[in-house]
């Protein structure tokens, strides 16, 4: 029995090990983002192994889902004994599965779901791949689900940095605030002192908001608020002109990408760093030791 806990407030990282790109297109890690997932591609190359890449993230992600493409002809790498070795070292410390192309032969699929889901015993499924990119992103979206991938977040929430700010107009009243996350259903944002209340469920048009160098406009509604030592911090959720609730399709997208970038950059540089190392030489426990503190 697996002892693995994770913060259901915040979800896992998922990691896809040495994918085929043609069936798992990059731009899924930004829309897998939409329903809560924080997901990574993890390459092989010839700087750092694909083995110490693999080590390095089970030390530093731990509780993380690693799906292996197991299609992926990776040197020095057998899938069946390393995934093997792998279930049975740190099964308790991360998910397994395993996606493969569906070329194989019936027969071929029967013995691979039978090693990988009982002999070897991973948690994550034994996924075969289509050409059909919507049944991939769906086949997988209900694995990472049932696997709690997500914690209870719906959506992965931006933390933003001094530049991002909200500017509008309320009955003649300008207003300007400090935004200090963001999602694609709603940001918070801390209101100068001076400015006016408003009641909630006072509903925005025409809202500017900067995030991260991202301009854009949207309408809104006032959902929450709550008192601090900066001034009112007002939750906004998003509205589209319709009067439903969300972004506009494009304002989505490239908000889709803006956080998804925010989100990913500090595991993406710390990745990079470890796995230069790594690739010099340097082992893989003082690498882990000297990265810990920075997860």
């Amino acid at each position: 029995m697996s002892d693995i806990s994770f913060d259901i407030f915040s979800g896992r990282k998922t990691f896809f090990i040495a994918p085929d790109i043609s069936l798992l297109p990059e731009t899924y890690m930004e829309e897998y983002l939409s329903h809560g997932y924080e997901t990574y591609i993890i390459c092989d190359d010839r700087y750092c192994s694909l083995k110490k890449k693999v080590e390095l993230i089970i030390n530093l992600f731990r509780d993380s889902i690693l799906f292996f493409y197991i299609d992926a002809a990776i040197e020095g790498i057998e899938w069946q004994k390393y995934i093997y070795h792998l279930q049975r070292d740190y099964g308790d410390k991360v998910l397994i599965g395993v996606l493969y192309s569906k070329g194989h032969t019936d027969e071929e699929r029967e013995k691979l779901e039978k090693y990988y889901l009982f002999d070897v015993g991973v948690q994550c499924g034994c996924i075969g791949l289509e050409y059909q990119h919507t049944k991939n992103f769906a086949l997988i979206d209900k694995v990472m689900y049932a696997n709690q991938a997500g914690g209870r977040r719906k959506t992965v929430r931006a933390i933003c940095d001094d530049t991002s700010e909200v500017s509008f107009m309320h009955e003649n009243e300008a207003y300007l605030a400090k935004i200090t996350d963001i999602s694609l259903n709603h940001f918070s944002c801390v209101m100068k002192k001076s400015s006016k209340p408003l009641p909630i469920y006072t509903k925005i048009s025409d809202m500017l908001l900067i995030v991260n160098g991202l301009h854009f406009q949207t309408d809104g509604i006032l959902l929450m608020e709550r008192v601090t030592d900066d001034g009112p911090l007002y939750i906004f959720v998003f509205t589209r002109i319709d009067g439903s609730q969300g972004l506009e399709s494009d304002t989505a997208h490239r908000l889709s990408q803006k956080i998804y970038k925010i989100v990913t950059t500090k595991a993406k540089d710390i990745m990079a760093s470890a796995f230069e190392s790594a690739g010099r030489g340097q082992d893989i426990e003082s690498i882990s030791k000297a990265f810990a503190n920075k997860v």
